[in-house]
């Protein structure tokens, strides 16, 4: 399986923007955008240069498939796919975004990042209606119930991060019961569940060229 394998933190200055790729350190002075807000490369110092037109939107682009660390190809897949559907393009674009089961897992605090969270699904630390899925990509529907496998329950990584996601605000279409490590998908996620400043109309300008 094809996977970025670079310095991720290298991501996040490329678009000048925290992508919380690092989970907790992301948060801390060690952060790279904390100490080198600057692009990676031998120029990255020097200024940097104004964005326009299709630049804007390669950007963003590159930004979301970024976040949810997701190889060109399949993000084009998405994309396609979004497009087929009924709705706004973009929107639906998020939607599929959203539904990937490593990203459920991590909305849900159980993973301090989306790669932590690929991480617990391949390893088979998820349960999803009550069958074991090891493929991240997953795509979840309403009335499904995601399960932290019971041996896994205790696992300091898992426990770790719910510590660190006190905070993190739930998304409205998950429903989540922290003592019994499961959680239910209650509606397909809504626009506003997205919490990250995202362009979506820019990705869109930018597939349909």
């Amino acid at each position: 399986m094809a996977r970025y394998r670079d310095a991720v933190c290298r991501l996040c200055r490329r678009e000048g923007t925290k992508l919380f790729l690092k989970g907790q350190r992301c948060l801390t002075d060690k952060c790279a955008i904390e100490k080198r807000n600057f692009a990676p490369g031998q120029h990255g110092k020097s200024r940097r240069p104004k964005v326009v037109g299709y630049g804007i939107q390669l950007r963003e682009k590159q930004k979301v498939r970024r976040l949810y660390g997701i190889l060109e190809d399949q993000f084009r897949a998405y994309f396609e796919k979004a497009a087929a559907m009924k709705g706004i393009t973009g929107e639906n674009l998020l939607h599929l975004l959203e539904q990937r089961l490593d990203n459920a897992v991590y909305r849900l605090g159980l993973a301090a990042s989306r790669a932590a969270a690929r991480q617990l699904v391949r390893h088979g630390h998820i349960f999803v209606s009550g069958r074991k899925v090891n493929i991240p990509s997953y795509h979840l529907v309403p009335g499904q119930e995601i399960a932290v496998r019971e041996k896994s329950r205790n696992s300091k990584a898992i426990l770790g991060a719910l510590d660190l996601s006190g905070g993190r605000m739930m998304p409205s279409w998950l429903e989540f019961d922290r003592a019994g490590m499961k959680a239910k998908v209650l509606s397909i996620p809504r626009r506003e569940d997205v919490n990250f400043p995202i362009q979506e109309q820019m990705i869109v300008e930018l597939y349909s060229k």
